[in-house]
Parts: structure tokens; C-alpha cells; sequence
């Protein structure tokens, strides 16, 4: 507890856990959809999106965030029509722009400012680089993510799991899935700073595929992975805080044991229903 009042003496800390809360439920809640409609690896596609977005944005000296959200809410729109009109499958479209966008980010970097320390936060994060501004803005727009969720939750469980019987009944899919790429590429910008693009992806997997492991309801693994993604980021941030080390790989690495260790409580459970 003591360790726990001495980070909150610290203003980067307050920032990071607000910010760092909120866009780990949205993240949370989001990929439940996405792993299930096996689109997990577009967080890391429009993580790299990202990453070059705020390239440019360092570049000409613009305001990193307001200048990638909607360069990644363009590049969510264009992956979700390329693998809906079936011309490239989903995981092909994703490497491509992931590749691509990356490669873009790295020349523009190496040109403009070269490859420092704000380079390194924005590929691997850093809890130093959010900003009040950034702060203010992440919060609101994070919150803007889980009221469009909620609000939109019975349409976008439909179109989750049977989006042919969604769609005969009514339920405007293409709208819904639009609606899931546009919050997803705002929760992946949002997390960029404190994750950074290398990371930011497993924010989206590992809860639901955690959750997923003992819980078989569609309403129980969205609560269990809004619960998991906030336990972890927490462990992760304080984990990070006492050994100095990278608040994005502490985040995940605390995902990685709660998974492994949801996987062994799911073969014990299997094991004792067939005894």
C-alpha cells in the first residue's frame, strides 16, 4: 500500500492510470468482437497506421493525436471495405497496411527528426509521454467509445455472431461493423502513447481469449474482460513503476500470465466435468 500512495504523489502516474484505465476496458470490450469475427490482428495493423500518422505529425510539428485519429479512422474504413468486397482476405489486407505504414512512419522519422527517444515511446511507450492535453482528450473520447458500445451492445452481438441472420432480420451490419472498426482505431490511437504500436494489440487479445477460456456467454466474457484488462494494466503500471521497466511490456506480460494461468484453470474445470 505504501508503494501504491508513492506513485500517486506523482502527476505522470495520476495521468497514466487515468488514461491507461479507460482505454484498457474500451480495448476489452472491442476485442471480444473482434477475436470472435477473427479480426484480432487489426490492433496491430492500425497501431502501425498510427505510428505513422504521428510520424508525420512530428514532422511538420501538428498535434500527434488530433492528426492520427482520423488519418486511422480513414484506414479502419478502407481495410473493413477491401476484406467485405472479398478482393483481399482480411489477414493479407491487415499485413500489407501494417508493413506498409510502418515502413512510411521510419523513412519520415529517419528524415525529419531521427530516430530518438520520442520514436521509442511511440513504438513501445512510454507513461512519460501523455500530456494534460493528451490526457483530457484520450478521456473523453475513451468515454465517447464505451457509450456508443453499450448503446449499440444488442446490435453489435448480432452482427458478432451471425451476421447473415443479423442482417435478415434487419440489423444494418455494414453500419455496425463500420461503427467497430471506428472505435477500435480511436481505442488504438488513444493507447499508442502508453503502449506503444508494438504493444497495443495485446490489449485487444489476450483479455478475450483469457475470458474465453472458463466463460462461454457472449455478456460474461465482455464484463470478465473489461474486469481482466483493468486488473492487469494496473498490475502491469505498478509492476513497472517498483522495477523500471517498460510500462507496455509489463502490461503485457502480466496478460500473459493471467491467460496461462485461465488456461490451466480451464483444463482443471474440463477434468473434473469428465470425472
Amino acid at each position: 500500500m505504501q508503494l501504491i500512495f508513492e506513485m500517486f504523489t506523482y502527476p505522470f502516474i495520476l495521468r497514466a492510470f487515468e488514461v491507461g484505465i479507460m482505454v484498457s476496458l474500451c480495448a476489452a470490450l472491442l476485442g471480444v468482437s473482434l477475436v470472435l469475427k477473427r479480426y484480432s490482428m487489426i490492433g496491430d495493423g492500425l497501431s502501425h497506421v498510427s505510428y505513422g500518422a504521428l510520424s508525420i505529425a512530428m514532422a511538420f510539428g501538428l498535434a500527434p493525436l488530433k492528426v492520427s485519429i482520423p488519418i486511422v479512422v480513414i484506414a479502419a474504413f478502407c481495410l473493413l471495405r477491401i476484406t467485405q468486397e472479398g478482393k483481399i482476405k482480411s489477414d493479407a489486407a491487415i499485413a500489407v497496411l501494417s508493413a506498409a505504414s510502418l515502413a512510411i512512419g521510419v523513412i519520415i522519422t529517419a528524415l525529419t527528426t531521427g530516430m530518438n527517444t520520442d520514436v521509442c515511446s511511440y513504438m513501445f511507450g512510454s507513461i512519460l509521454a501523455m500530456s494534460e492535453s493528451d490526457v483530457q482528450l484520450s478521456v473523453v473520447l475513451s468515454i465517447v467509445v464505451l457509450i456508443m458500445f453499450v448503446f449499440c451492445y444488442h446490435k453489435i452481438f448480432a452482427v458478432t455472431f451471425d451476421e447473415n441472420f443479423a442482417k435478415a432480420i434487419g440489423v444494418k451490419t455494414s453500419f455496425y461493423n463500420s461503427l467497430i472498426a471506428v472505435l477500435t482505431a480511436i481505442t488504438i490511437v488513444l493507447g499508442m502513447r502508453m503502449m506503444g504500436a508494438m504493444l497495443i494489440s495485446s490489449l485487444i487479445i489476450f483479455p478475450a481469449l483469457s475470458s474465453m477460456r472458463i466463460i462461454k456467454n457472449f455478456l460474461g466474457v465482455v464484463i470478465c474482460s473489461g474486469f481482466l484488462s483493468v486488473l492487469c494494466f494496473c498490475i502491469g503500471i505498478v509492476i513497472s513503476y517498483q522495477y523500471s521497466t517498460p510500462t507496455g511490456a509489463s502490461v503485457v506480460i502480466v496478460n500473459l500470465g493471467v491467460f496461462l494461468g485461465f488456461c490451466l484453470l480451464a483444463k482443471r474445470k474440463d477434468k473434473i466435468i469428465k470425472e
